[in-house]
This record gives structure tokens, sequence and C-alpha cells, in this order.
């Protein structure tokens, strides 16, 4: 959520920040501002919506200096308006803060700071933090952001500048990401690397606890105790074209179009064929370790916790191991069965995700093993786990992720192929999976060749007010994957269900206005789902059908076919979840829609 990037230097910090916000935009914001030190004072400027409108403030007044920070705010304590927007300041203008994260007892500490005599002017709870900056200030800002941390109690990823203290930048973290980034006598702050890739590949992460102070002459790392911390440096691999449209009208459609390389880029010099096997080289446990497992807990949110549901039935059914799938949100506030036989799959995109780092660290509290699923080199998640896969689907700028979530599937496919193999799964049985996966990219290409097809079932569709999906066994996942895309980017009502629910309360709904999505391949259960097709086209709704194969079973009972390559039934979910991608994509865009900023929605949710 929110952004975060800072600059300091000789350069004009003006088009850097406003450049660095524009590589945010895919986060979510609803405000935006910037704050400036030109050795005269502090000055502001903010504005309610997109950075256009804080382009068009500055335009009218300029700010100069050559340090500044700015931030994109997703409101939390507060209307999204220009008095909430960030930096946030004190009563004298003297301190200003940007901040992603809660402070969860603001309540208190306003209360005593109004007691002290401090004036405070938004609803936000960021503002505490500069006034309790502007009490502690004694000559030197990181000492004074020390001192209003320790009163601190929530998260936050922080930057601040004074006016008392020019030319320095202090930045600090708590379960909120934050990182240094390193340039020739500059130095920049920001909550992601799409921020400041253009200028710089080499990257300091904080880790909790830590805070980062930068002037043009160099940077340092201290702990909350003042002591200095030693840190590595890490480079980042992304291109610049990689966080770019690349000639696509939006960034979903690029990604959805860039599956069969980022399949491709998960799996590779990871599939041993012939064995039937995987090398999955950081897992950090030994074979003895894996085959002493009891139990798997995979834990996720939103589509990251749909891609853990087909974990489970890949490793339930494949490596024959207990396998339960559990919301991040949920997992820590209940008292799960965790022993030192566990294993904790944790799954997501950023590897930031505020709820599932936190089930993450209450997994290894437990005894549990981690492993992390991740996007992203240097993220927290992949910097506390015990051991991970790392996707390599490249930056994943859309909000609604698509090619995270194939990646995602495929290297659970590989760590079951490891698992089955060193328990139960003949090599036959290996080598059949492991054929299947090597082809997955070339079948995904021939499906995205058709997306006219799906453009023109789009176009028949893009008015309705509600859809129903339906799967069974490995695609039932889908069919929810499916409606939290149409309803994420399109603002359509949409549920999925298992086909065989759907006489347990949903079959009410469906009448003639009412499309309904089957993922109906040619799989182990393809007649069952024959047969709620059936029920659907009898109460008349409208049904638009993934399938694999011509079916003389089905001729008359659907309205629109969708057809996808045949594969072996647990791969069909990579297969099948693509058209509905595009489905959902093509509805958006129809109705006019921002498909890449869909209202309300982050990219990466670090707060709980």
């Amino acid at each position: 959520m929110c952004g975060i990037v800072g600059y300091v230097g000789s350069r004009s910090a003006s088009p850097l920040l406003l450049e660095g916000l524009k590589r945010l935009e895919y986060r979510g914001y609803d405000s935006a501002g910037i704050a400036m030190s030109n050795g005269n004072g502090l000055e502001t400027r903010k504005a309610k919506g997109k950075i256009t409108m804080l382009e068009n403030v500055m335009t009218g007044h300029p700010l100069h200096g050559s340090v500044g920070i700015a931030h994109t705010r997703w409101a939390t304590h507060g209307q999204p308006n220009e008095c909430n927007a960030h930096p946030q300041v004190d009563c004298t203008t003297t301190i200003a803060v940007v901040h992603n994260g809660i402070i969860e007892n603001y309540g208190a500490l306003r209360k005593m700071l109004k007691m002290q005599g401090h004036t405070f002017t938004s609803e936000t709870d960021t503002e505490v933090l500069a006034h309790l900056i502007e009490a502690a200030f004694d000559g030197k800002l990181e000492d004074a952001v020390i001192d209003a941390l320790n009163l601190v109690e929530g998260t936050y990823g922080i930057a601040v500048l004074s006016s008392k203290d020019p030319g320095k930048i202090v930045c600090a973290r708590k379960g909120s990401p934050l990182l240094i980034g390193l340039g020739d006598g500059e130095f920049y702050v920001a909550s992601d690397v799409a921020a400041i890739l253009q200028h710089t590949r080499q990257v300091v992460y904080l880790d909790d606890g830590e805070m980062g102070v930068l002037t043009k002459d160099g940077y340092e790392v201290l702990d909350l105790n003042a002591r200095r911390v030693s840190k590595g440096v890490s480079r980042i691999d992304w291109s610049l074209d990689e966080i770019e449209k690349g000639g696509f009208d939006h960034f979903m459609l690029k990604e959805i179009f860039e599956q069969p390389q980022t399949i491709e880029n998960t799996m590779r010099g990871r599939l041993v064929v012939e064995e039937g096997f995987s090398k999955l080289g950081g897992l950090n446990l030994t074979k003895e370790e894996l085959q002493a497992l009891e139990q798997i807990i995979i834990t996720a949110c939103g589509t990251s916790w749909h891609s853990g549901l087909i974990g489970e039935m890949y490793m339930e059914e494949l490596a024959r191991i207990r396998t339960e799938v559990e919301y991040a949100s949920e997992f820590r506030y209940r008292n799960p069965i965790v022993t030192d036989k566990t294993l904790c799959i944790v799954i997501s995109q950023s590897g930031e995700t505020a709820d599932t780092l936190a089930a993450m660290r209450e997994a290894k509290r437990r005894g549990a093993k981690t492993l992390g699923l991740v996007n992203v080199v240097g993220s927290t998640i992949a910097r506390e786990d015990d051991g991970g896969i790392y996707l390599h689907a490249g930056p994943e700028i859309g909000v609604a992720s698509t090619k995270a979530f194939t990646s995602q599937v495929i290297a659970l496919a590989l760590l079951t192929l490891k698992m089955g193999r060193l328990r139960n799964m003949s090599v036959v049985q290996g080598r059949e999976v492991a054929s299947a996966m090597l082809a997955l990219p070339e079948q995904i290409q021939s499906i995205l060749d058709r997306a006219p097809e799906i453009e023109a079932i789009a176009e028949r569709f893009k008015d309705a007010t509600n859809f129903l999906y339906l799967g069974r066994g490995y695609n039932f996942p889908v069919a929810l994957e499916g409606a939290l895309k149409l309803k994420e980017i399109s603002y359509i009502h949409a549920e999925g269900y298992p086909a065989a629910e759907m006489k347990h309360g949903p079959i009410a709904l469906i009448d003639s206005e009412m499309p309904v999505v089957f993922i109906a391949p040619h799989d182990a259960v393809f007649d069952k789902v024959v047969s709620n097709v059936q029920e659907v086209k009898a109460r008349g709704g409208k049904v638009i059908c993934i399938t694999s194969q011509h079916e003389s079973v089905l001729d008359g009972l659907i309205d629109f076919e969708i057809r996808v390559p045949q594969t072996v039934d647990m791969l069909y979910p990579i297969l099948t979840v693509v058209p509905l991608q595009l489905l959902a994509y093509y509805i958006a865009v129809k109705r006019g829609l921002n498909v890449d900023q869909p209202r309300n929605l982050a990219k990466s949710v670090t707060v709980e």
C-alpha cells in the first residue's frame, strides 16, 4: 500500500520525486504530496487524487531544493483529502514525515501531545509522529526520531526531514518495507525498488528496528539504540523495461501475455525430466528433514491463497502428506496445531504482505520450518524464512495478480514433485508430470493467440451484474480465482463455488440474465460437472464453458466455449485460469475502468 520515495544529493529533487511517485502508482493511493528542505525552511505541496493533480499544484507553486521526501497515501485514518495527505508536519513546520503503516496507540499519544500544547490539523495517525519528533528534537534529527519511535506501537516505514537539521533524511521501518538506494554522491529512500530503479541498482534493505541516516556525503544504518549496524548491499536485476508497458494498453494485459515466459523462468534449471524430479536449492532442508515432515500448512492471502488451495491438493494426492491451507489473516488469532514436524509454506508475491509475514513469524515461534514462495528478492519474507522458492516472474505492476499466480502454482508443483519422489511417487508418474510441465509455455501461448475470441465473449457480458464461476477438483480454486479477478477490476459481483455446491444455495440465483462460467476440462471429474451444466441450462442460465476437447454430451448446453489444450489433471489450473484472466480484463476495459489501479485496492497490503 502507500508509497515512499526520498532523495538527497546535488540534483533538483522535485522531478526525481515526482518520477518516483509515478513508478509507485500501481500500489494504490488516493492522495500525494512532497516536502522539500531548501536551506530556507521546509515547504510542502499536497493534492487529493492522482499524481497529475500534485503536478498541477507544483506547476503553479514549484519547490526548489536537493533534499526531499514524497508519498502516495492510501487512506486509513481520515478521509482522502489534501489535509490528510502526507507529508504531515509539526506545529512549527520544521518537521515533515511520510509514513506507511498504522500507529496503533496514536489516540493516547495525540491526547498526551495536546495536553503539552501541540495543535493538530489532520485526522491522521501519522501527524502524531511529526509532533513526537518535534517534542524530542535537540539538534540531531536521528536522535529525535529514535526517541519518538520508542513511544510508538504499531507498524511504520517512515522518512523524515527537518529544516533544523538540513541536508539529511532519516528513515526507519517496523513491519513496512523500506530500502536505501546508493548512487554517486546521492542517496535515495523508497518503499519499493521500482521508484528508484532508473537511477540505481544498488540497494540496502532495512530490517525491522533499523534506521537509515542519509546525506549527500554518505549513509549509515543504526538500530533504535543508535548503534551502527553493518548491512550488505544487494543488486537489483530487474530492468527498467520490465516495469514499462512495452506497447500494451495496460500492465495487466502485458503480464497476462508474459506468462509463457514467466512459467518457463520459474521452471528453468529446476526440472529433471528423466528422473521425474525437481532440484530446489533454496529449501535449506535435507532429504531426511523433508521425509520426516508430518504436516504442511500453507498460509497466504487473496490470489496467493487460491494457489495454496491447489498446492494442498498436489501435496495430499501426490506426496501423501497432510496439508492445510490457512488464511494468513486468521492463522495467528487461533491456536493452530504446529510442531517441529510441520512445514509452513508462506506465499506472497511481494514478500511483504503483513498478515502473511505475521503468520510466518507465528509458525516459526511454534517450532515449524518455514518456506517462502515470493517474487521479490530481498523482501522481508525472503530474508526471514528458513528457505524458499523464488518465482522469477519479474515485476508485477498490475494490482490484480496474474503471472504471479501461475508461477506460484508452478512452484508448488515443483515442490510436490520433489516431496512426492522422496516419498511414494513413481519415476514414471514423475516423468509424466515433468514432461507436461515443460509443455505449458507453448500451451499457454496457444490460448493467448485466441484472445480475440475471449474479447468477443466479454463484449456480450460487459453489462452483466452478477457472475457465477463453478469448478470441481483442481479447478475449484480456479473458479475462486476467476471470480476474484472479475470482482477486482470490473466491480461486477461474482462468486466462485465447487460445482456440486451450486444445488445448496446458488442455484436460486440462476435465471436468463445470469452468466455461469464452468471450468470443465476433460479430467477425472468431467462427467460430474456435465450434470451441473445441465442444471444451469434447465433454468435458462447463460453457460460459458472452459473445455479441453469436443464432448458431444455438451452439445446444445454451452452458449460460449473456450478451448484449452489437454494436459495432466493437476496442471489444468495453469491453463484454465488464463482465459478467465483475459475475460475479466476485457470486460473491465469495455466498462471503461482502470484495470491497473482498481478502486480501493493496493498491490502490496502492508497493514493488517
